[in-house]
């Protein structure tokens, strides 16, 4: 029941990508706050409910916390994987309602939206995350 080498590449990689990102939150001033509070609650419309300084420390702590459970081996890849791709669906659902940031297909990304469609390689990693061990113990079990 260990980790395969190919999981711990995708939690390694995304996990400290997050993590750091959540690090250079922790002191995130109130204007940084609202404007990413702003973009958050394109995709999430109860977001823009918070205080920008509460809701940039959620983020931060939120952001801490997905990092380190991607890191730690001790919690089972499904289980992170889960909450990776619920971080990327709110990453996604910013990019695709935010005016400007898709070009007119509403999929392909402007110039200004590549900086959030880049994050679909999150939910893709949550993917392989969620599904990975079950496909392999099925090739398995075919063999």
């Amino acid at each position: 029941m260990g980790i395969s080498i190919a999981n711990a590449a995708l939690r390694l990689v995304s996990g400290a990508f997050i993590l750091n990102s959540g690090i250079n939150k922790l002191r995130i001033d109130e204007a940084s706050a609202a404007g990413l509070q702003q973009l958050a609650s394109n995709g999430v419309p109860q977001l823009g409910q918070l205080e920008p300084a509460a809701f940039g420390k959620a983020v931060s702590v939120s952001e801490i916390a997905l990092g380190s459970a991607l890191l730690l081996p001790i919690i089972p890849s499904r289980l992170a994987g889960l909450g990776l791709g619920a971080f990327s669906g709110v990453l996604l659902a910013s990019y695709l309602r935010t005016p400007g940031m898709t070009e007119s297909d509403g999929i392909r990304p402007t110039s200004d939206g590549t900086a959030l469609a880049k994050d679909a390689w999150l939910a893709g990693i949550a993917v392989a995350l969620i599904f990975g061990r079950r496909s392999a113990k099925l090739a398995k079990k075919k063999k």
